[in-house]
């Protein structure tokens, strides 16, 4: 996974309050609801792309937002950025895709396992960035939550723990954790 310019994506995410926008949707103006998502599209897919890593998750993650946020929408209450609240919509919904792909694939462990041996395993990349986010992906929930806010999105402690409804030590102690066992997942893989 390669990063963009922090500096653009910081832009888009302290990108102001939409000038009553979501209010208005929150409201049922539908035409404001259009808006917004016209406005926030491009912020939900780049999230949910982080989040799943696949393109093709992160277009259905980003369909079940938009899906969802016609009714989560009547929920705004204007008491966070609106960008806040749409990352917390945004970042469950990946949640949600993400454990329903794992009981997928535990589902078809046995055939997932034939075709790996039949196919010679490994998907040839050697991309170190690469091999780091797809051992995050690996990382707990609140661990990988809080690394892909804090690296992946450039937030801040405070910012990300806003997002993910805990104390600004709770992110830092997840992060600590990840650190430990990211060395040992790549090493791991490495090996």
């Amino acid at each position: 996974m390669r990063r963009t310019s922090n500096s653009r994506e910081a832009l888009l995410w302290m990108a102001p309050l939409d000038d009553g926008i979501p209010e208005r949707a929150a409201a049922g103006d539908r035409e404001a609801f259009a808006a917004l998502l016209s406005q926030h599209y491009d912020f939900i897919h780049t999230v949910a792309w982080r989040w799943c890593g696949e393109r093709q998750d992160a277009e259905d993650v980003a369909q079940e937002v938009c899906i969802r946020l016609a009714g989560a929408i009547r929920g705004f209450r204007g008491t966070s950025r609106f960008r806040t609240w749409l990352y917390t919509v945004t970042l469950n919904a990946a949640r949600d895709h993400m454990r329903k792909r794992r009981r997928e694939q535990w589902r078809d462990a046995d055939y997932v396992r034939e075709q790996a041996v039949s196919a010679g395993g490994g998907d040839g990349s050697d991309d170190a960035s690469d091999d780091l986010w797809r051992a995050v992906r690996q990382l707990p929930d609140k661990q990988r939550d809080a690394v892909l806010l804090i690296y992946g999105e450039g937030l801040t402690h405070a910012a990300a723990a806003d997002v993910l409804g805990c104390a600004e030590t709770t992110v830092s102690w997840h992060v600590h954790e990840a650190r430990k066992r990211l060395k040992v997942l790549l090493r791991d893989a490495a090996a």
